[in-house]
C-alpha cells in the first residue's frame, strides 16, 4: 500500500493535473495506491491570504482576486472533466465559492481577521482542487471517493499551527480506511479541532497530511510528489552541478530541512518516522526517476556527505567576558530570556573557555534578542564583567550534512580547506554530538561561492572547478583560447579538472556568462552579443559573481590594469599573467601582491614574465625555498637580441639583421623597443627580486642599442635608416670580439649587488658562446650549484610558449587548490 501526495507545483495547471491523474491512474492500478493527498493549486494559497487580508482592511479590492479565484477553478472543471459531467462538478465549485464570498464579506464589515477564520479561508483552496481532481479522476473510470481530512484528522485549537492529537486521529483514520476500499482523494493542510472548527496544520501541512495518514495506515512508502528529483546534494539554483540523493536516513533528512532544504519539512517526518515509514520524494515532471529514500537507515554510502544545506539571511548576537567563566547557569539564563521573548535559535556555538557564546536568529529578531540578553544580564553589564552584546548581520550558515561523517576522518579538514582556499572567512564554528552535521556561518556574500566549494570537495570524484576570467584577446590570449579548447577533455578526464571561461574582455568588448563561454565561437560571440569594455565594471562583476576557485587572467601588457591587481586578489581571486609591468615596477608595490596573495590564501603566478614559458622562476623559487643562495645571475633574456647576435657576422650589417627581425616578426612593431634594452633590464629587476634581493629599475646599469643621438621622434623607417649610420660602430665591436675569439651577447648580469644589461664578448667557454636561433638562455650560479651554474635554455618568446606557460600557471593553481 501506499499514500501519495501532490503539492502546489503538481496542480498548478490543467495540463500539469492531467499528468497527475495518470501517476495517480497507473499506482492506484499497479501498486495499491489507498489515498492520494492534495495541496491546492499553485499560488492559491497565498491569494487567499492576499485576499483576506485586504478584506480586513475594509476595502474591496480582493473582489476581482476572488473573479479570478472562480474562473480559474471554472477552467480547471471544463478543461480535466468531459462535458456531460461537469454541470454537478460546477455546481458543487459554485456553491463553495459562495460561501467563500460571504466569508470574505463578513471579514470586510468586520474589519477583523483571527488566526480561527484566516484557517478556515485557507481551507477552501485544498477542498476545492481535491474535489475537482477526485470527479476528474472518476470521470476516467476510477473509483475514487472524496475525504475530507477535518473528518479524521483531530488538533487542539492551537489555529494556525495545529498540534494533532494522534491516538484519537490514527483510530479514525484505521476506522474509515477499513469500512472505505476506494481511492481516497484527501484534503491536504486542513484538519478540526475536537469541536469541529476547521484548522491548518501550518508550513509543510499536505505532506504532513499524507505522513499523518501513512503512519496511522502503516503503509509500504509514502510518495511525496513534487517539482525537483527528490532531496538534492545542494540547491541547485545557487549549485548547477547538485544531483539527487538517492538515499537519507530520518536524521539526516531532519538536518537538511532545517538548514534550508524547503523538500520535506521536519514535522511532516516524524509520524513516518516513529511508525519506520520510508517517505520517496518523487518529480511529477519525471515520474520515471526513482528519487530519493527517506527512511531509518541508507543503502550503500558512494560518498563521505550526504548534502550541503545553507541559510542564506541571519545574525549573530555575541555575549562574552569574563563573567561568564564558571558560572553555572549562564546558558540557562541566556536561552530562558530568549524562549521568554519566543526568540528562535538556529546555532550555538560556545568557547571551550566558557568566554564567549555566540547565538545565530533570524535578522528580524536581532534587535529583539540583543535587548532580551543586555536586560538579562544588566548587573554584570554595568559591573563590566560581561560586554555589550555585539550583533553582526548579513551573514549565512552553510551546513555539511551526513550521518557517516562520525566515522570518517578528514571531512571537517576538507570543509575548512575548500572555504579557506576560496578566501571564505568562518565567523562561527557548530557541531552536534550526533556529528551528523557541521556548520559554518559566513558572510552572506560568500554563500553560492561556500556552497560550490564545498561541493565540488566531496561530490565531483576528485573533480575541481576552475573558473578563469581572461583580459586580453591578442595573439596571446587567442592562442591560450585554443590550446584550453584542445586539452579541455584530457583536464577533465586526466587532471581531474572542470575548467571554464567565464569572461573575456579586449579593449573594446567585454562577454560574461557564468555557464562557460563556448570555446568554439567564443570571437563571434564576443564580438556580437558583448557589451562595451569597462575595466571597473568587469573586475567589480568578478568579484561580485564570487565563484570558487576563480583565476584572473592578464593576457596584456598594459599597465592600466595593475592598479586593480591588488583588489583582485584581497577578493580571494588568483592571478596569472605574462604582463611583467607589475613585476617590475617599485618594490614595495611588487611587495604589497606577494603579501596579499599569501594573505588571502591565493596564487599570483607570472612564470612567464621572464623566458616565456622556460621554467625559470619556478626554478629559482625552488632554489631559494630549498635554502640555497643565488650568487650570481646571468642571462640572455631577449629573443630578438639573442637572434640579432647570434646571426650577426660579416655577411650582413646590424642594420640589415634588424630589419631581417623585424621582417620574421621577432621584434616589436617598433624595434626601438627591443633595442633600448628596458624589457631585458625589467626581466633582470624581476629575477633579482624573485631571487630576494631589493631593487629597484634605476639601480640597474642600462647600455641601450639605440644610439643617443637618434631622434627619439622619428618613424620606424626613419629610425632603420638612420641606424645604418651606425653598422661601423657595430660591425668594429664584432670583429674586436672575433679577433679574440668571442662573440658579441645582449646579456642580463647580477652579481655582488650590481645589476647590469649590456653588451658583451663571451668566449668560447661561456655558456652562452653556442647560443642560436632567438633562444633565451639563462644561468644561475648558487651556493649550492657554484663550480658548475644552473643553465635554462629554450625558446623565450613567441605566442605558443607563452600560451603554453600561463596555461600551466593555470594548472598550478588547479594542483594548489587540490
Amino acid at each position: 500500500m501506499k499514500v501519495l501526495k501532490f503539492g502546489g507545483s503538481s496542480v498548478g495547471n490543467p495540463e500539469r493535473i492531467k499528468s497527475v491523474i495518470e501517476i495517480v491512474t497507473e499506482s492506484y492500478l499497479n501498486n495499491g495506491c489507498t489515498a492520494v493527498v492534495f495541496s491546492a493549486f499553485q499560488g492559491v494559497t497565498d491569494s487567499l491570504i492576499q485576499m483576506s487580508t485586504i478584506a480586513a482592511t475594509g476595502s474591496d479590492k480582493y473582489l476581482p482576486t476572488l473573479k479570478d479565484f472562480e474562473t480559474r477553478h471554472f477552467c480547471a472543471v471544463r478543461e480535466l472533466i468531459s462535458v456531460r459531467n461537469q454541470s454537478a462538478v460546477i455546481a458543487g465549485v459554485k456553491v463553495r465559492v459562495n460561501e467563500l464570498t460571504d466569508l470574505l464579506h463578513g471579514i470586510y464589515l468586520i474589519r477583523e481577521l483571527s488566526a480561527k477564520t484566516l484557517d478556515f479561508v485557507l481551507s477552501f483552496g485544498e477542498r476545492l482542487s481535491a474535489k475537482i481532481i477526485c470527479e476528474a479522476l472518476r470521470d476516467k473510470g476510477i473509483e475514487a471517493e472524496y475525504l475530507d481530512s477535518r473528518s479524521l484528522i483531530k488538533c487542539d485549537d492551537n489555529f494556525g499551527y495545529g498540534r494533532v492529537i494522534f491516538e484519537f486521529t490514527n483510530k479514525k483514520i484505521s476506522d474509515y480506511f477499513l469500512e472505505h476500499s476506494k481511492l481516497q482523494i484527501v484534503t491536504g493542510f486542513i484538519a478540526s479541532t475536537q469541536k469541529d472548527e476547521t484548522i491548518t496544520l501550518g508550513r509543510g501541512g499536505s505532506d504532513y497530511s499524507a505522513a499523518i495518514l501513512g503512519a496511522a495506515l502503516q503503509v509500504d512508502e509514502i510518495e511525496v510528489w513534487t517539482d525537483v528529483d527528490g532531496v538534492m546534494t545542494a540547491d541547485p539554483r545557487k549549485v548547477k552541478r547538485a544531483f539527487s540523493i538517492p538515499s537519507l536516513t530520518y536524521d539526516e533528512a531532519m538536518e537538511m530541512s532545517h538548514f534550508g532544504a524547503k523538500v520535506i519539512y521536519p514535522q511532516t517526518m516524524q509520524p513516518a518516522m516513529d511508525k519506520n515509514v520510508p517517505i520517496r520524494i518523487m518529480n511529477t515532471f519525471n515520474p520515471g526517476f526513482p528519487g530519493t529514500v527517506i527512511g531509518k537507515s541508507n543503502g550503500e554510502e558512494k560518498f563521505a556527505i550526504k548534502g550541503i544545506s545553507s541559510i542564506d539571511d541571519i545574525s549573530v548576537l555575541l555575549v562574552q567576558g569574563s563573567g561568564l567563566m564558571g558560572v553555572a547557569g549562564i546558558s540557562k539564563r541566556l536561552f530562558g530570556a530568549l524562549a521568554n521573548g519566543k526568540i528562535n535559535v538556529i546555532l550555538i556555538s560556545q568557547a571551550s573557555s566558557e568566554h564567549s557564546i555566540c547565538v545565530a536568529v533570524l535578522p528580524k529578531n536581532a534587535c529583539t534578542a540583543k535587548k532580551l540578553i543586555e536586560e538579562e544580564f544588566k548587573f554584570e553589564i554595568q559591573a563590566k564583567i560581561v560586554n555589550e552584546v555585539s550583533v553582526e548581520n548579513y551573514l549565512s550558515i552553510v551546513a555539511v550534512v551526513g550521518d557517516k561523517m562520525q566515522c570518517t576522518p578528514g571531512n571537517a579538514g576538507k570543509i575548512f580547506q575548500a572555504l579557506g582556499k576560496n578566501g571564505i572567512n568562518i565567523v562561527a564554528i557548530a557541531q552536534g554530538s550526533s556529528k551528523l552535521d557541521i556548520s559554518a556561518v559566513i558572510s552572506k556574500n560568500d554563500e553560492s561561492k561556500a556552497l560550490n566549494a564545498i561541493h565540488d570537495a566531496f561530490f565531483l570524484s576528485g573533480h575541481k572547478s576552475l573558473n578563469l576570467f581572461v583580459i586580453g584577446t591578442g595573439l596571446i590570449g587567442r592562442t591560450l583560447f585554443t590550446q584550453i579548447k584542445n586539452q579541455l577533455s584530457f583536464l577533465y578526464t586526466d587532471l581531474m579538472i572542470d575548467l571554464k571561461i567565464i569572461a573575456v574582455a579586449n579593449s573594446r568588448k567585454m562577454l560574461f556568462d557564468t555557464n562557460g563561454l563556448s570555446l568554439e565561437n567564443w570571437e563571434s560571440q564576443l564580438m556580437n552579443t558583448g557589451e562595451q569594455s569597462n575595466l571597473d565594471v568587469f573586475t567589480k562583476r568578478m568579484s561580485e559573481l564570487n565563484l570558487p576557485n576563480s583565476i584572473f587572467v592578464d593576457c596584456t601588457s598594459s599597465e592600466l590594469l595593475l592598479a586593480r591587481y591588488p583588489d583582485i586578489l584581497a577578493s580571494s581571486i588568483s592571478i596569472v599573467t605574462p604582463n611583467k609591468k607589475a613585476n617590475s615596477s617599485k618594490y614595495d608595490f611588487y611587495l604589497r601582491l606577494k603579501q596579499l596573495a599569501q594573505k588571502h590564501n591565493v596564487k599570483f603566478l607570472y612564470e612567464t614574465n621572464v623566458g616565456a614559458g622556460l621554467p625559470i622562476i619556478s626554478t629559482l623559487h625552488d632554489l631559494v625555498a630549498s635554502g640555497d643562495k643565488i650568487l650570481k645571475i646571468e642571462g640572455v633574456l631577449s629573443g630578438t637580441l639573442s637572434y640579432i647576435f647570434n646571426t650577426f657576422d660579416r655577411s650582413r650589417t646590424f642594420s640589415q639583421i634588424v630589419r631581417d627581425a623585424q621582417k620574421r616578426g621577432f621584434t616589436e612593431p617598433d624595434p626601438r623597443d627591443d633595442l633600448n634594452g628596458l624589457d631585458v633590464a625589467r626581466k633582470l629587476l624581476i629575477l633579482v627580486r624573485e631571487a630576494g634581493y631589493k631593487l629597484e629599475m634605476e639601480d640597474i646599469q642600462l647600455e641601450s642599442l639605440v644610439p643617443a643621438d637618434i631622434s627619439p621622434g622619428g618613424s620606424v623607417e626613419e629610425f632603420l635608416s638612420e641606424m645604418e649610420r651606425y653598422d661601423s660602430l657595430f660591425n668594429e665591436r664584432r670583429e674586436n670580439a672575433q679577433n679574440e675569439g668571442k662573440v658579441l651577447r645582449y646579456i642580463a648580469s647580477y652579481e655582488n649587488g650590481k645589476a647590469e644589461v649590456a653588451l658583451k664578448a663571451v668566449d668560447k667557454y661561456h655558456p652562452f658562446y653556442s647560443l642560436h636561433s632567438n633562444d633565451n638562455i639563462i644561468s644561475f650560479k648558487t651556493i649550492y650549484y657554484n663550480e658548475r651554474p644552473i643553465v635554462i635554455q629554450g625558446p623565450g618568446a613567441g605566442a605558443e610558449v607563452t600560451s603554453g606557460g600561463i596555461f600551466a600557471d593555470i594548472i598550478r593553481i588547479g594542483n594548489f587548490l587540490s
